[in-house]
């Protein structure tokens, strides 16, 4: 198994291109780049009822709308990462942003779900190559006394941008069109562009390597099965052989993936570097924290918009306390980890998210501003940790000469966590729904439904969206639909938060098995 190199941090005036014109104009650069990556994983959810209106889209065309982009993130982080190191992290993070910039134009162009979702997985594949270069770029602009403040920044970014996605949404959508969610990366996109190339300085690995190609085909094949298994279950059924033959796919390909990993001259992914429990324990931390985050603001969105009726910019301000929140706890985090370690803090953090969803499982139909803001404010505390630990249990407990990958894998987890809380609860929502729509329909008084009816009607109110009535039907029918419809939703929620609850309490208890990551003299660069 081939291991990367990875040595201290470059001076300025090194084989990299010399020194910057400024490294803190590098980090507006990146930081930009990286604003808009994390955004757009966000900021539609605030978007998604009024695509399904105007596009007619289906709930599981709307999660494909955000998983197709956080999984094509999340397969190519790592690859980006090496062609980084071989054609170099400038010209991998320009070739980046004006794809990204590019895409975002053809979805706001986009006149039919089918493309939006093509041009969101593209945008995914543009953004995995933001992100691992504009950490290298950093690494090499920053002398390394300054470096950890510039890596702060650029984390606190990355939460705050994640966190803000709903209001900015709200806003824009409101106020403008859902287009405009996609068009603002347009002009972000050409300033970033400008000041990248005109300050930032080439940096590329003195060893080169090489990608393995054929772990990215399996990875991203098995990675494709398993959330089109997931999303497209509901609509197939769990034991369709449809479902179970994408579920059959998952677990071969994966195997051979890993089978592969073992063989190639340089992996992909060493699995290696799995030997550490902190290392793995870390992973597994984002992927929930991730799940937490995406699937919590996907759902929500419908019930505010759906359930409650409130327009778009609304909904983005009921969410206001998490992105406020983001701001004071991250650097709270921070402090809070330097003093007692990531252990007890994480720990903590994942207690805390446990009890945010518990208080959103159990929002009413009419629930009030503070039933949400304070489950929200929560939220915000109870994720920081999670990620602003995540460098130092997982990179910082990782082989040195890993450094790299396991930064790569850092982001992947991330991404991955998304994509999965946004397929999982949107498949647990959709089956309540489905179970829950005969009996508050029988309770209304309304007529029995058929299981075709259910199976039409389902995907619709999943959405928190009322089927809609034959013209002419009385007043207080159409309004016994609703409720009925709204009620059905709610028990998808409740359900849906309350096994997220447990899924947080188990992070808790992981995260006491992790540790501090190592103290280098300097910080590290991955070179290939």
């Amino acid at each position: 198994m081939a291991h990367a190199k990875t040595v201290a941090a470059p001076p300025p005036e090194s084989d990299t291109g010399g020194k910057s014109r400024s490294p803190w104009l590098t980090l507006l650069a990146v930081a930009l780049g990286v604003i808009m990556v994390m955004l757009d994983g966000t900021v539609v959810g605030i978007a998604s009822p009024v695509i399904a209106k105007e596009l007619g889209a289906s709930l599981q065309d709307l999660q494909w709308v955000t998983s197709g982009y956080l999984l094509a993130l999340a397969v190519f982080l790592i690859t980006a990462g090496k062609l980084g190191d071989l054609f170099g992290h400038k010209r991998t993070f320009v070739v980046g942003i004006v794809g990204f910039t590019i895409t975002s134009l053809a979805i706001g162009l986009s006149d039919s779900i089918g493309w939006l979702i093509a041009f969101r997985v593209a945008q995914g594949l543009f953004g995995a190559l933001i992100q691992p270069a504009a950490l290298a770029l950093l690494r090499s602009a920053f002398p390394p006394e300054k470096l950890n403040m510039a890596i702060g920044i650029w984390g606190s970014a990355i939460g705050v941008s994640s966190a803000a996605g709903p209001v900015v949404g709200g806003l824009l959508v409101e106020n403008v069109s859902w287009q405009s969610v996609f068009f603002i990366n347009v002009p972000v996109g050409i300033i970033a562009l400008a000041v990248a190339l005109w300050v930032i300085k080439e940096s590329r690995a003195k060893s080169l390597s090489r990608i393995d190609w054929l772990g990215v085909v399996l990875l991203s094949g098995a990675m494709f099965c398993l959330v089109w298994a997931i999303i497209k279950a509901p609509e197939y059924g769990w034991g369709d052989t449809r479902t179970l033959a994408f579920l059959g796919g998952t677990l071969v390909l994966g195997a051979a993936f890993v089978f592969w990993q073992t063989k190639a001259q340089q992996p992909l992914l060493p699995l290696g570097i799995f030997r550490n429990v902190s290392v793995s324990v870390g992973t597994v931390l984002m992927v929930l924290m991730a799940f937490a985050m995406f699937g919590a603001m996907f759902f929500l969105t419908f019930y505010f918009q759906g359930v409650h009726g409130l327009s778009p910019l609304d909904a983005g301000l009921r969410m206001l306390p998490m992105s406020a929140g983001m701001i004071v706890a991250s650097p709270l985090a921070g402090f809070a980890i330097g003093k007692l370690g990531p252990r007890i803090t994480i720990s903590a953090g994942m207690l805390i998210t446990a009890t945010s969803m518990f208080l959103l499982s159990r929002l009413s139909m009419e629930g009030g501003y503070w039933e949400t803001a304070l489950p929200f404010a929560l939220l915000a505390f109870g994720l920081s940790p999670v990620m602003v630990g995540a460098t130092e249990i997982i990179v910082g407990n990782a082989p040195r000469d890993l450094s790299g990958v396991a930064s790569g894998m850092q982001q992947s987890a991330m991404q991955v966590g998304g994509t999965l809380g946004t397929a999982i609860l949107g498949a647990m929502v959709a089956a309540k729904v489905g179970e829950s729509l005969p009996g508050h329909y029988g309770d209304a008084g309304l007529p029995a439904l058929t299981p075709q009816q259910v199976d039409l009607m389902e995907s619709m109110v999943s959405t928190g969206m009322v089927p809609p009535s034959p013209p002419g039907t009385p007043q207080n029918i159409v309004d016994a639909i609703a409720n009925a419809s709204h009620l059905s939703f709610m028990d998808g929620l409740e359900f849906a938060f309350t096994v997220s609850t447990g899924v947080a309490i188990v992070a808790a208890l992981l995260a006491l098995f992790v540790k501090a990551g190592r103290k280098d003299d300097g910080p590290t660069v991955h070179m290939g």
